[in-house]
C-alpha cells in the first residue's frame, strides 16, 4: 500500500524536477525515491493479510516480498541510465516518472483482491511499456516494436476484459473470494470456463509464454536496451505474480480442468523458448527467447500448484531478475563501446575477447549466463530446483522430463557468450565504467553467487 502511494506521488514530484536547469539531479532523486518506496514497502512486513480500497487491494508477507523484488530490480535497472545525462534528445524525467509510474501498476496486479484492480494495474504497467519501448524516436527499430507491442498488447487487453466480464457472468463477483465461493457451491458454468481460459490468454501474452509470444523478440530487440532490461524483470515478475494469485485463490476448486491446458502451453514455451534461442546470432533476440523459455519454467510452477509453488516463484522470480539485469548491464556499457568503433554492437561476435581488458564485466556475464543455465552455486540452479520440485511433487514427470532436456539445450547458446568473452580472439579496448555502476553489477553477482550458495537465507523469508 505505501509504495503505491510514494511512488504515485513521487513519480510527479521528479516530472517536476524535469524543469531544474541540470539533469544531474534526476538520477540520484529517482534513486532516493526508490529506495524510500522500498523501506516504506516492508512498514507492514509481519501483520497479516491487510484488505485496502473496499477489497480491492489484498497486502501480506508474499506480496510484499514480490514488491520488493520488483523495487530492487527497478532500483539496479535505473541506476544503469546515466546515459541519459548525455543524450541531448533524451527526456531522462519523462523516462524516470514513467518507470516509476509503471511500478505502481506492477504493485497492483501483486495485491489484486479484485479483478478491476488486476485490470487497471495490468494497463498503467502495460501503457509505460509502450511509451518506453517506442522512446528512441529517431529509430525505427524502436518505432516499430512499439507499434507491435501496443497493438497486440491492445488485443490481448481486450481479450482479458471479455474473460472477466464472462467470470463475472458468470459468479456475480470480482473478487477472488467471491469467484471461490461461487466454484466451492460446485457444478461450476461454461461461463466461468471460458472467462478463465480467455483471462489466462490474455495474462500470458504478458509474460511471454508461447504461442502468444510473438512479439516478444521484435520488441526485445527495437526496444532501448536499458527499457529491454525494464520489461524483461518488471513485467514477469508482476505477470506471474499475479497469475498466481488468481489460479491459487480462486481456481483450485477446477484445478483438473486448467492444468492440462496450462501444461501444454508449458510444454510450447519451453520447446519455443530453447530450441529457437539456438539459431540466434543477436544477443538481444537471444535473451528474448531465454525470456520465453523462463516462463515456461515458471509456468511449471504454476501447473503444479503445490504448498511449495509460493516460494518457488517467488526464488526464482529473484534469480531470473538479478541475473538478466547482469546480462544487460554488460551489453550497455559494451554496445556503446562497439557502436563509437563501428562494430556489430548486439551479435554474440560483440563480445569476442571481451575478459583480456575487461575482466570484470566478462566474469558478471559469465555468472549471470551460469545461473540463467541452471548451473549449481547461482540462484538459477536453486530457481530450477524448487520448481522442478513442485512438479516432482505433483507427479507430472513427464513435464518434469521436457524440462529437463529443454535446460540442457539451453546450456549450449548461453555457453556460446562466456566461449565468446574467454576463448575468442577479439580487439574489445577496455570500457570505461562509471563506480556506481560497476556497484551495481557487483552486487547484483554477489547476490546471484550467495543464494545459490545458500538459498535457504531467501527461502526462509516469507
Amino acid at each position: 500500500m505505501y509504495p503505491i502511494i510514494l511512488l504515485s506521488f513521487l513519480g510527479i514530484v521528479v516530472l517536476f524536477l524535469g524543469f531544474a536547469k541540470s539533469k544531474a539531479i534526476l538520477l540520484p532523486a529517482t534513486l532516493l525515491f526508490l529506495a524510500v518506496a522500498l523501506v516504506g514497502n516492508f512498514v507492514e512486513w509481519n501483520q497479516g493479510t491487510i484488505i485496502y480500497f473496499y477489497n480491492m487491494l489484498a497486502v501480506n508477507n508474499l506480496t510484499l516480498a514480490f514488491n520488493g523484488i520488483v523495487l530492487v530490480s527497478a532500483f539496479m535497472i535505473v541506476a544503469m541510465t546515466r546515459g541519459f545525462q548525455d543524450d541531448d534528445e533524451a527526456q531522462p524525467a519523462e523516462y524516470y516518472a514513467i518507470m516509476l509510474f509503471s511500478l505502481v501498476g506492477a504493485f497492483m496486479m501483486i495485491g489484486f483482491e479484485n479483478l478491476i484492480m488486476l485490470f487497471l494495474g495490468l494497463e498503467i504497467l502495460s501503457v509505460a511499456m509502450y511509451v518506453l519501448t517506442g522512446s528512441d524516436k529517431r529509430n525505427l527499430r524502436s518505432n516499430e516494436a512499439a507499434l507491435k507491442y501496443f497493438l497486440m498488447g491492445a488485443f490481448a487487453t481486450g481479450i482479458l476484459l471479455f474473460g472477466i466480464a464472462l467470470l463475472y457472468g458468470a459468479t456475480g463477483s470480482f473478487t477472488l473470494t467471491g469467484i471461490q465461493a461461487y466454484i466451492g457451491q460446485g457444478n461450476p458454468s461454461y461461463l466461468l470456463y471460458g472467462g478463465l481460459l480467455l483471462v489466462l490468454i490474455g495474462m500470458l501474452f504478458k509474460v511471454s509464454a508461447a504461442p502468444f509470444h510473438f512479439w516478444t523478440p521484435d520488441v526485445y530487440e527495437g526496444a532501448p536496451t536499458i527499457f529491454t532490461a525494464f520489461m524483461a524483470t518488471i513485467v514477469k515478475t508482476a505477470g506471474f505474480a499475479a497469475l498466481f494469485r488468481l489460479l491459487s485463490h480462486s481456481f483450485t476448486g477446477i484445478y483438473d480442468y486448467w492444468w492440462i491446458t496450462l501444461a501444454v502451453i508449458t510444454v510450447l514455451t519451453l520447446l519455443v523458448g530453447n530450441i529457437i534461442a539456438v539459431y540466434q546470432d543477436s544477443f538481444k533476440r537471444m535473451l528474448a527467447y531465454s525470456s520465453i523459455s523462463h516462463a515456461g519454467y515458471l509456468l511449471i510452477a504454476l501447473t503444479a500448484m503445490t504448498p511449495q509453488t509460493e516460494n518457488s516463484i517467488l526464488f526464482y522470480s529473484m534469480a531470473y531478475s538479478v541475473a538478466t539485469i547482469c546480462a544487460f548491464g554488460v551489453l550497455i556499457p559494451l554496445a556503446r563501446e562497439k557502436a563509437m568503433t563501428g562494430k556489430p554492437r548486439e551479435t554474440y561476435e560483440a563480445f569476442n575477447g571481451l575478459a583480456r581488458n575487461n575482466p570484470l564485466l566478462a566474469f558478471v556475464l559469465t555468472v549471470s549466463m551460469l545461473s540463467l543455465a541452471g548451473i549449481p552455486l547461482t540462484a538459477g540452479f536453486w530457481g530450477k530446483f524448487f520448481v522442478f520440485g513442485s512438479a516432482a511433487e505433483r507427479g507430472i514427470i513427464w513435464l518434469l522430463v521436457v524440462a529437463i532436456l529443454m535446460s540442457a539445450v539451453g546450456i549450449y547458446y548461453y555457453f556460446r557468450v562466456i566461449m565468446a568473452a574467454y576463448m575468442k580472439e577479439g580487439d574489445t579496448a577496455e570500457i570505461r565504467v562509471a563506480p556506481f555502476y560497476k556497484i551495481v553489477l557487483v552486487t547484483a553477482t554477489i547476490i546471484t553467487l550467495l543464494f545459490g550458495i545458500a538459498p535457504g537465507l531467501f527461502t526462509g523469508l516469507v
